[in-house]
């Protein structure tokens, strides 16, 4: 399929359509067969048109965007295994277990911690001067 803009000539209008091909324009024209929509007249020509090229440094900047995006979901993915293996988790009780440890001589040579908490809880902690640290955690969904 092709797609011309055409002119009449009597009316003065521009106006596009499709043609199975060039020749088939010519065909149809040489028919007698193409008409204006407005004024039904059948002086139509051919406009000159621009070309139209297909646009892949779009797609080529989709493409790289969604590798790094691999890339940073794999370095998470790593950083939350090297974590539930070496860190406890604590779940909601992460501000109590930061302080407790903070605050107590013999859990500070326990094991280190992980958990949820607010910004709220993380702010009053940084206060404390207990040092807590926000990472983004991704939740596994291929199971």
């Amino acid at each position: 399929m092709i797609k011309y803009k055409l002119n009449c000539k009597n009316c003065n209008i521009n106006f596009d359509s499709w043609f199975a091909s060039s020749s088939e324009f010519e065909k149809l024209k040489k028919k007698r067969l193409l008409n204006c929509h407005n004024c039904n007249s059948i002086d139509i020509n051919k406009s000159l048109m621009a070309p139209n090229f297909i646009n892949n440094s779009k797609d080529q900047k989709i493409d790289k965007e969604l590798k790094n995006l691999d890339v940073i979901k794999k370095t998470i993915d790593e950083y939350q295994k090297f974590i539930k293996k070496n860190f406890e988790y604590v779940g909601e009780n992460f501000t109590y277990e930061a302080r407790s440890i903070h605050y107590s001589e013999k859990k500070k040579k326990k094991k280190g911690i992980f958990g949820t908490a607010t910004k709220k809880d993380l702010k009053e902690l940084k206060e404390e001067g207990i040092d807590a640290q926000v990472i983004p955690w991704i939740e596994n969904k291929n199971n």
